[in-house]
């Protein structure tokens, strides 16, 4: 019997250049078997792109880290459904810190698997993992490790705090309807919810300055960490070359060795077969 779920799991853990053939041979497979139903559930699964066969291996590689992120999706969810602010900032802080190492992670992985990822795909992978932080559908099917293709970009919390301006009013305390001698200017209410939007306003607008400076930071962060890992990179790269020129040169007197001693194995059955003939 064939089964759509474990084929998927199978096929989304190959490399996307090995995807469509196993693909297509498990389909044949459940024609062939009868199974009709499954085999068009399995034709229909799509060849993932680098970045999403990355964001998978990533998911399937460490459970402990997918959870985390999991996490840390819905807790974002939560204050920005809440209007946490204090929660707002915390977590941001934490997303981009989190998103940027499992990108990371994500590259070293495809390396070991014979694959490089280029700057552009795996800032694609980082889009992945926010997508799934908003996105608690997408978060489940990713932490199976069993994407087929990038998630919508997020909307929920595009930047996490919502932007100044946009969220909504805080709702009043409702009150109590009793009589009273005289109704209270209806300017007074309305003065109240001005300010208190204002206040928000400027909350907010605090709280997306605050995830902008994280954000030059991390960036800068970044940057210094990529030019240690160039100047690694070219350390190895001259430790190579000169390892190479050594072994030119050994390679070189051994050759030249070799030629001494074809040399010499043939002046010695020369003057051997000279011997016998006397």
């Amino acid at each position: 019997m064939v089964d759509a779920d474990a084929v998927a799991a199978e096929l989304y853990g190959l490399r996307p250049e090995e995807f469509t053939a196993a693909r297509d041979a498990h389909a044949a497979a459940a024609r062939k078997a009868g199974q009709r139903a499954e085999a068009k559930r399995i034709a229909a699964l799509h060849k993932p792109t680098l970045a999403v066969w990355a964001a998978n291996r990533l998911a399937r590689a460490d459970a402990d880290q997918a959870q985390h992120l999991l996490e840390l999706g819905r807790g974002l969810r939560e204050a920005h459904r809440t209007l946490s602010g204090e929660d707002l900032r915390k977590l941001s802080h934490q997303q981009h810190v989190v998103i940027a190492a499992m990108a990371g992670e994500a590259r070293r992985l495809a390396g070991e698997a014979g694959q490089d990822l280029s700057a552009g795909v795996q800032r694609e992978v980082e889009q992945i993992l926010r997508s799934v932080l908003a996105d608690p559908e997408a978060a489940s099917t990713w932490a199976r490790g069993v994407l087929e293709k990038a998630p919508p970009p997020a909307v929920g919390f595009a930047e996490v705090a919502p932007a100044p301006g946009t969220a909504p009013r805080p709702q009043q305390p409702e009150r109590r309807m009793e009589p009273e001698p005289e109704p209270e200017p209806e300017s007074e209410p309305d003065d109240t919810q001005e300010a208190e939007r204002t206040s928000r306003e400027a909350e907010l607008a605090e709280e997306a300055l605050a995830l902008a400076e994280t954000e030059r930071e991390e960036a800068r962060a970044g940057l210094g960490a990529l030019d240690e890992q160039i100047a690694g990179l070219e350390e190895r790269l001259g430790r190579a070359r000169e390892e190479r020129e050594r072994l030119a040169a050994v390679a070189e007197a051994a050759e030249r060795s070799h030629k001494d001693a074809v040399r010499e194995a043939k002046r010695a059955r020369t003057a051997a077969r000279k011997g016998r003939r006397r």
